[in-house]
């Protein structure tokens, strides 16, 4: 009689088991990678509208931009076309709104913004060129939102 090759019922149940058992452990990890790829674009993004304001501050002979909004200020549009997006989409503390991740709001302020966890989008002072994520919720690291371009 000849033996038959092949996996029993047993052994096919550890596999799916172990499989089962790496899934419930890198599924978290994944979601906590995006997030931080999020993180890293809005830094990106906050360097480029910062990169914008400053260029377009030498152009003007050390005028800052009254409003950072293309569609408001036709002479910025030059520097930058569009505002990109605030991609974080969430605080890693337990108060607080959870960001869109798809935020272009601009709030212009002539004076220190008043920061808090239920905003979405950048803020920008026209008085000194500055500009933020309009929120103060912390991101993976600990590190406030708001002060994303400053660390």
């Amino acid at each position: 009689m000849e033996k038959k090759q092949g996996f029993t019922l047993i052994e096919l149940m550890i596999v799916v088991a172990i499989i089962g058992i790496l899934a419930a452990v890198a599924i978290p990890k994944f979601a906590d990678m995006m997030e931080k790829s999020r993180e890293g674009a809005t830094k990106g993004n906050i360097g480029a509208i910062k990169s914008a304001i400053t260029i377009y501050y030498g152009d003007q002979s050390g005028t800052w931009p009254s409003s950072i909004d293309p569609s408001v200020n036709t002479v910025f549009s030059q520097y930058l076309d569009r505002v990109p997006a605030v991609k974080v989409t969430h605080s890693f503390t337990s108060n607080g709104t959870a960001l869109s991740g798809i935020s272009t709001a601009i709030q212009s302020t002539s004076a220190a913004p008043a920061l808090d966890n239920t905003h979405d989008g950048w803020i920008y002072n026209t008085t000194t060129g500055d500009v933020w994520v309009n929120n103060n919720q912390t991101d993976s690291k600990g590190t406030a939102y708001s002060s994303y371009g400053y660390n």
